[in-house]
């Protein structure tokens, strides 16, 4: 009976070591906000172009509502498997994001990565975010998050552009730099260069200061691992995957960022680069950000600890665009202004003001399916954040 109950006790031992050495979490952000907008474009009962203001209720403000899936098993020797599941929901009706003209349904859009982790690095295999997205935590976009979308940051990337079927390699910390690489392939028979992406980037942690640096670069092909370079749901072309061009570079984005921690006042400043050769000649209507030849978009701002839990944030974005084929530069200047209280370490509640204008290009609108009709746009936006 004693031999038994040892027994027992040793495989209870052995498996409670067992379980300890893996586990998984179940995290998310429900984030939603109540937006105002002013200047809409929108077409009238009679099919006319008319302006009005706009009310709604906006999910992912600052960050993308979603829900996450992560864990890690240790393997012995300091060596860890790893994978991350995350997809993406709108909370203010209920629905899953994800679906474009290549993949009928992204369940796991906003992350699906699995790979192995230790003293070397992490290396990660799926789909994932280049380190433009590791280094925005210097930029607006880690306290005004989409609010700020539209001046830029989508553009070059710092707000997490996805790059499908791709292999990364981030470094260890390395008193205080850490590197990453990444690759995409285009999955194309016949031509590797088709569809391909890749890019370098590092940061730098020292006390206050933050430093960051990335450059991706992205082909055309007809599977293209960069997702910006892939139709919308519903559309079946799109000028960067024609195969008359496959293999050509579509897109190139530099971003260079620093942060500095002034006491309670954060400042920080960046530049970004987007070359898009490939974009054709633009018509009045389609002169965007998006179909820019050329993009330089540089941001100031400035985020204030009132108190732990208040925060005061400013910010300044401007683009400046060139078009195939057009001889004007279009301008976009964004100004934001807002405040972040947080009543827990997991929910804040917030409120935004920010002005769109615009020059020689179309202007975006501050929040999205808001369109401006007009050179200057300003939205006024509050809400909650909860983590979980």
């Amino acid at each position: 009976m004693k031999k038994s109950l040892l027994a027992l006790a040793v495989l209870g031992a052995f498996a409670g070591a067992a379980q300890a050495q893996s586990s998984v979490t179940i995290y998310g952000i429900v984030d939603t906000g109540i937006a105002y907008s002013s200047k809409v474009g929108y077409t009238d009962a009679n099919g006319n172009a008319a302006t009005g203001s706009k009310f709604g209720i906006n999910s992912g403000v600052i960050q993308g509502s979603r829900i996450g899936f992560k864990g890690v098993e240790d393997l012995g020797g300091g060596l860890s498997a790893v994978f991350n599941l995350e997809t993406g929901f709108t909370n203010d009706d209920g629905g899953l994001q994800g679906a474009d003209a290549v993949t009928s349904s992204n369940l796991f859009r906003r992350k699906s990565v699995v790979g192995l982790a230790g003293g070397f690095g992490t290396v990660l295999l799926g789909r994932q975010t280049d380190f433009a997205d590791t280094i925005s935590a210097y930029t607006a976009v880690a306290d005004f998050g989409g609010v700020v979308a539209n001046s830029g940051s989508t553009l070059n990337r710092l707000q997490g552009t996805r790059t499908n079927n791709s292999i990364s390699y981030t470094t260890a910390n390395l008193s205080g730099f850490t590197g990453n690489l990444i690759y995409g392939f285009g999955e194309q028979a016949g031509k590797t260069t088709a569809g391909q992406a890749y890019g370098i980037g590092g940061k730098y942690d020292n006390g206050p200061l933050g430093l960051g640096i990335n450059y991706y670069q992205s082909k055309a092909g007809s599977t293209p691992s960069d997702t910006s370079l892939i139709p919308a749901a519903g559309t079946t072309s799109n000028a960067n995957t024609a195969a008359n061009v496959a293999g050509n570079s579509a897109l190139k984005s530099l971003n260079v960022v620093a942060s500095y921690q002034f006491g309670p006042a954060r400042v920080y400043a960046n530049y970004s680069r987007v070359k898009q050769d490939l974009k054709g000649t633009p018509t009045v209507a389609t002169a965007t950000l998006a179909n820019a030849q050329k993009a330089d978009t540089y941001e100031i701002g400035t985020a204030y600890s009132l108190s732990p839990s208040l925060k005061l944030l400013a910010a300044v974005d401007h683009s400046r665009a060139t078009f195939n084929g057009v001889n004007t530069k279009g301008k976009l200047t964004q100004i934001s202004l807002g405040a972040d209280y947080f009543l827990s370490k997991r929910t804040d509640l917030y409120a935004f003001v920010s002005n769109m204008r615009a020059s020689d290009i179309q202007n975006p609108g501050v929040t999205g399916g808001a369109t401006g009709s007009d050179a200057s746009q300003t939205a006024v936006i509050t809400g909650i954040r909860h983590k979980f």
